[in-house]
């Protein structure tokens, strides 16, 4: 069976609100300028706290196989050193703040969603959309913890910060309280389901825009087969790797999360707007 994916809409942040609010929402419950953090306590710095360990190769088998057409194979990527500012095996200290998250769909460009355990990503550790996926261990100074996955952009947040959904914040701080000192850090989660391709609306033979879907690290190069070979393409803000050209339209395409795994999946026809199931997952870290 053919497998594929597009998404549907370039994001147009409009921040406003004093909580940081993420880019494309309209909340009717954001933070409001009565919830300031507390003056007792200063900010601390939202520079990572650095661990220096390289991103090493996955050498996980490969995955199984759900789906003939889609043929994915796993190909570590020696020494890779693939993570962007998102990093594995690195704290990150901040602050949190949060924003009507509404379905679910943001920035990242991935759709409505029922899991609003979500996060939009400070413009600088969101690095053009590598951010998009990740999912992330967040603590409150009390010791408290959540995982969100990040699905949108905050680009009035600063460094380190997280603009988490209502739901999300409330199991950390009560909303009155608007802003709380966090540190968080990268997770791979222990399960998952197979990822998705999906061509963006408009995607033909001579233009195309591909995102991958549901993936259990965050991706770090998606690639597409040519004539010459395998050729990168580059990402955009809103979360999908663009062939200007067409070059590698509905052929074979490769994925690289940030550990370095390798997947290629083949016989992915041209459906736009269509999420079609890839039959792999990269592996758990």
């Amino acid at each position: 069976m053919t497998v594929l994916a597009a998404l549907v809409m370039t994001f147009h942040p409009t921040p406003t609100g004093s909580s940081g609010e993420a880019a494309g929402d309209t909340p009717t419950n954001t933070t409001t300028s009565s919830a300031a953090a507390p003056t007792s306590w200063s900010p601390p710095d939202p520079s990572a706290t650095a661990s220096k360990k390289t991103p090493k190769a996955s050498t996980s088998p490969q995955p199984k196989r759900s789906s003939p057409a889609a043929r994915p194979t796993a190909a570590p990527v020696a020494g890779a050193a693939l993570a962007g500012r998102i990093r594995p095996g690195t704290a990150y200290s901040g602050t949190a703040t949060f924003y009507d998250a509404a379905d679910g769909n943001g920035a990242c460009s991935f759709g409505p969603t029922s899991d609003v355990m979500t996060a939009a990503m400070n413009s600088t550790d969101y690095e053009t959309a590598k951010a998009c996926g990740a999912h992330l261990r967040v603590r409150n100074s009390r010791g408290a913890t959540i995982t969100v996955r990040v699905t949108n952009e905050c680009p009035t947040c600063v460094k380190g910060q997280l603009d988490l959904s209502a739901q999300a914040f409330a199991k950390l701080a009560t909303p009155s309280q608007g802003q709380i000192p966090i540190t968080w850090h990268l997770l791979s989660p222990a399960t998952a389901e197979p990822m998705s391709i999906r061509y963006k609306t408009g995607s033909s033979r001579y233009w195309c825009e591909i995102q991958a879907l549901g993936h259990r690290n965050p991706v770090s190069r998606l690639e597409v087969r040519t004539g010459g070979g395998w050729q990168a393409l580059p990402r955009t803000a809103y979360n999908y790797f663009t062939s200007e050209n067409g070059s590698g339209c509905g052929g074979a395409i490769r994925l690289t999360d940030i550990y370095g795994e390798r997947l290629e999946f083949s016989g992915i026809g041209i459906r736009p707007e269509v999420r079609q199931p890839a039959g792999a997952q990269f592996a758990a870290h």
